[in-house]
């Protein structure tokens, strides 16, 4: 297999340690068509072993490999280094979360905003004798906004919350949506109550940066116009 020379440049930082972060530069020969995952691997294994990062699936399912890549937010696992047409990388963690290590954030406010809009089914009528029941229309309005693998990429590149960290982002939002408009839920006007305030719905601008990070091109930014025009038609 055809190897390829490259040149990384890396953020680093442990705050414990560090008053600010800075860049370690990589020197690497790798095979073409490995991915961005691949070659952190090999410097964390083969160069320096002080490097820090999240990995897990390898499958783009559990999101955990989400970082910065020449000014695109992606899925280390899933792209390829020839998708940035040069031999220079940029990498950096997502941006909008405190630093834990090197290429980690902490996502502790992330996940506690997803559980604020209680991702899960509120049932008020009585439970079946076997599964609840979904036409395919019923299903085709959430089956987009269930590919959601919570990596943070869309909210991370919101410049809402850049702004106001205290903005619930797309990513609770589009939990919110998900269940507000599952035909089984019971916890829709619940759920409204919750998003209807200046940092929830309203903070959103429709500037279109989460549909543009999301690795699963799911389609936020409708989304959660549908969630506005539900609150308005709700309100009248």
């Amino acid at each position: 297999m055809a190897k390829q020379k490259i040149k990384l440049k890396i953020l680093r930082y442990t705050p414990e340690k560090q008053k600010k972060p800075y860049w370690s530069t990589y020197q690497l020969e790798v095979d073409q068509d490995s991915t961005v995952l691949d070659v952190l691997n090999e410097i964390h294994w083969n160069i320096d072993g002080s490097l820090s990062y999240r990995r897990s699936c390898r499958s783009a399912i559990c999101g955990s490999c989400a970082l910065k890549v020449n000014g695109q937010n992606i899925l280390a696992c899933e792209t390829p280094i020839h998708k940035f047409k040069g031999k220079k990388l940029k990498i950096e963690p997502l941006p909008g979360f405190p630093i834990i290590k090197d290429l980690v954030v902490d996502m502790d406010n992330f996940f506690e905003k997803l559980r604020q809009i209680k991702p899960f089914l509120i049932l008020k009528k009585p439970l079946p004798d076997k599964e609840f029941t979904q036409s395919p229309e019923q299903f085709s309005e959430i089956r987009e906004s269930i590919l959601c693998i919570l990596c943070g990429a869309c909210t991370s590149s919101c410049p809402s919350l850049w702004s106001n960290k205290d903005y619930l982002g797309p990513a609770s939002l589009l939990k919110a949506y998900r269940f507000i408009f599952d035909s089984r839920d019971d916890g829709a006007m619940e759920r409204i109550d919750m998003i209807n305030d200046r940092n929830g719905i309203w903070r959103c601008h429709t500037i279109f940066n989460c549909m543009e990070a999301c690795p699963k091109n799911i389609n936020i930014t409708e989304y959660i116009s549908k969630l506005k025009v539900k609150i308005v038609e709700n309100s009248i």
